[in-house]
């Protein structure tokens, strides 16, 4: 009997992408022999060595395949190395069903929007009030009738602990992020209390700004930025191997929890019910909780002219939480 082959594209965001690892690990309880293959953006291929294992993997660049031409030319490209049995698509997007529309997988399966229905071949209603890992297993489970097993989103690697702690301030969108001010005071009261190194994260475009913050600290002993310096399997080793990672709502959040690592998660905009990350026994989400405006999706602050929700907590409670974590994680 010929094995079912399973394409599945990943979502384009990094914390998306590493909530999807939980359907992932669902795929051969759903499929029992199935053989999976992924298609990735191009940028988070770094961090497939850390996911179950697959078959082939599609790297997907916008700059090498624009447009609508390019995604049809892309998903061609694919069916050539096929057939494929199903196509799953965890984004949500029309161009993410044009592209397994052109791979020319005989089932295709998403949730509904954007009109992209007349590309799939089985569509299904989004549930509401998920965790957004639970929604991209209720997609396979409304496919299949069948329910999932206990669900958990992990990621393997075999990387040492260290004395350090990973501090990172930043997100795609402000109203997620720390001010320069807010960060500062946050990583030199953590520089008082916590003992080993201090690991400052972000990718290329928040160099500047962590650089920023970083020359705004009153002692700078033990503290070293990355920012702009990893890669992302990089970046993945240094928050698997830290003792706790204090972090805003973002891609580094997840990764961290996934990996293992305790990871202290300070909410501004965005609703954790949601989006926070999702090893229970390895997080603790950190809200304001005094504004009426909490808690919101917004990507900029349409309240105040920096996010209260952030500014206002109380960076003694971040650095006791963060404390406790690292002492719980021994």
């Amino acid at each position: 009997m010929e094995k079912t082959r399973i394409l599945v594209r990943l979502p384009n965001w990094l914390g998306d992408m590493v909530m999807a690892a939980g359907a992932l690990q669902q795929v051969q309880h759903f499929f029992p022999g199935a053989t999976v293959s992924v298609i990735v953006k191009k940028g988070l291929q770094d961090l497939l060595p850390f996911f179950p294992p697959t078959e082939q993997q599609f790297v997907f660049s916008k700059a090498g395949y624009p447009g609508p031409k390019g995604l049809w030319r892309f998903g061609r490209m694919i069916k050539q190395q096929g057939p494929f049995d199903l196509y799953i698509s965890f984004p949500d997007s029309f161009s993410s069903a044009l592209m397994g529309f052109a791979t020319g997988a005989k089932k295709r399966i998403g949730f509904k929007k954007e009109g992209r229905e007349i590309l799939l071949t089985n569509a299904f209603v989004k549930p509401k009030g998920l965790h957004r890992v639970e929604e991209y297993v209720n997609l396979l489970e409304q496919f299949t009738g069948k329910k999932a097993r206990a669900v958990s989103v992990s990621l393997h690697h075999a990387f040492a602990k260290e004395n350090a702690t990973v501090i990172n301030v930043n997100s795609e969108a402000s109203s997620r992020r720390l001010t320069v001010s807010k960060a500062v005071e946050v990583i030199d009261a953590a520089r008082k209390a916590l003992p080993g190194k201090i690991f400052l994260v972000g990718g290329p475009a928040e160099k500047a700004f962590v650089e920023q913050v970083f020359a705004g600290l009153q002692n700078k002993e033990g503290i070293e930025s990355l920012a702009g310096k990893t890669s992302l399997g990089e970046l993945a080793q240094v928050l698997a191997t830290a003792r706790v990672v204090l972090t805003t709502d973002s891609g580094p959040a997840h990764l961290a929890n996934a990996l293992g690592t305790q990871t202290v998660v300070l909410f501004g905009a965005g609703n954790e019910a949601n989006t926070a990350p999702y090893n229970k026994t390895a997080v603790r989400v950190t809200r304001l909780g005094q504004l009426s405006c909490e808690p919101c999706t917004k990507n900029v602050c349409v309240r105040f002219a920096t996010p209260q929700c952030l500014e206002r907590l109380e960076t003694a409670t971040i650095i006791q939480t963060v404390n406790e974590r690292r002492e719980y994680g021994n």
